[in-house]
């Protein structure tokens, strides 16, 4: 089976799979320029760190088209990038993919428009050609960690749907399964918003991977019964020292690994790396909308005047990761030697 794509450049504008809608609709929507992105990426039409960074750079090819010769400046593209950088503060992807498209803007800035505007649109296909690649790549990496009949707990969705296709932690089950290998998926329900049951278990689902979905809270209920072989997530941020930034509800995870003995496994590209940032304390957690947490599908959970907290993301320290799985291999402790040399960039290492 073709692999999923959640997104697709038409003529007219950036083409998305609406993930609101998932599983109940496979719907898709235009966005015709880079408000309209940068409104779908807020919202979680698209969503998944390596999907955003490629969304954003479509949005920002779409912004500069529509300023159309005055994109040739570097102040009227300015506003550009600041909107799209603005939607999701945690994914580490979304802002090298648009430094990426403003160096190719800034060193094509004598073309004529035309010819301006066809680099960056070839920039930013690049951008999602190389991430599919990437996945594959991080799928051939992590397979042999991946035994025969493993038993597989991931969380949220790390799959095609939150990458350019293909998948990073999802990328790993479908290569083991390309290698011959029986892999059974447990499915986080991810709350608040059920990533897990919605879009994992859907997705997988749909290519016959035997998915079970749990609630958040059974986890530490399967591995004291020794039902998980493996936990097995993506990144939206790795800074130098190995922590890791990922869906809200993976730190608990960790250190159930740690007490029942089990692999904590992370798989995401080289664009997700941050070595400017020495650790996980320095990275920036989104704050959602308490209504993602009181409210579901428009039917109150929670009684009139109760608060909630909705951080959408939080940090993994590097001490509990058994391995880092990248498209350049597996890396394992210590990290921040690995990190550095995946990311071809030894000198920017932090202390």
């Amino acid at each position: 089976m073709e692999h999923l794509q959640p997104l697709r450049l038409a003529e007219e504008g950036l083409e998305l799979l609406d993930q609101r809608r998932l599983p109940g609709h496979e719907t898709w929507f235009c966005c015709r320029d880079e408000e309209e992105v940068a409104r779908a990426i807020e919202d979680l039409a698209v969503r998944g760190a390596p999907a955003i960074g490629i969304a954003a750079a479509y949005g920002y090819y779409l912004g500069c088209r529509r300023l159309g010769a005055t994109a040739r400046e570097a102040a009227a593209r300015h506003p550009i990038k600041g909107r799209l950088a603005a939607t999701r503060p945690t994914a580490r992807n979304l802002f090298w993919a648009l430094d990426r498209m403003e160096r190719v803007a800034r060193a094509n800035a004598t073309l004529d428009p035309a010819s301006f505007l066809e680099r960056l649109r070839v920039e930013a296909a690049s951008i999602h050609r190389e991430d599919i690649a990437a996945n594959r790549a991080i799928g051939r990496s992590g397979q042999p960690l991946i035994h025969d009949g493993a038993r597989v707990l991931t969380h949220c969705n790390a799959g095609a749907l939150a990458t350019g296709g293909y998948g990073t932690a999802l990328g790993v089950l479908r290569a083991a399964r390309e290698a011959g290998k029986r892999v059974n998926v447990i499915a986080g329900e991810t709350r608040p918003l059920l990533q897990g049951s919605r879009l994992t278990a859907w997705e997988l689902g749909r290519e016959g991977f035997p998915v079970t979905v749990i609630t958040d809270g059974m986890a530490a209920y399967f591995m004291g019964r020794r039902e998980v072989d493996v936990v097995l997530v993506g990144a939206d941020r790795i800074a130098a020292n190995g922590d890791t930034a990922n869906k809200i509800g993976t730190y608990g995870l960790a250190l159930l690994t740690a007490i029942h003995g089990l692999p904590f496994y992370v798989a995401a590209p080289i664009s997700t790396i941050d070595l400017s940032m020495a650790d996980g304390s320095q990275i920036a957690i989104e704050q959602r909308s308490a209504g993602e947490v009181v409210e579901l599908a428009g039917a109150r959970l929670a009684p009139e005047g109760a608060g909630a907290a909705n951080p959408a993301f939080d940090v993994t320290p590097h001490r509990y990761l058994t391995a880092i799985i990248t498209e350049k291999g597996v890396i394992r402790p210590p990290f921040a030697a690995g990190l550095a040399r995946v990311a071809g960039r030894e000198e920017e290492m932090c202390p």
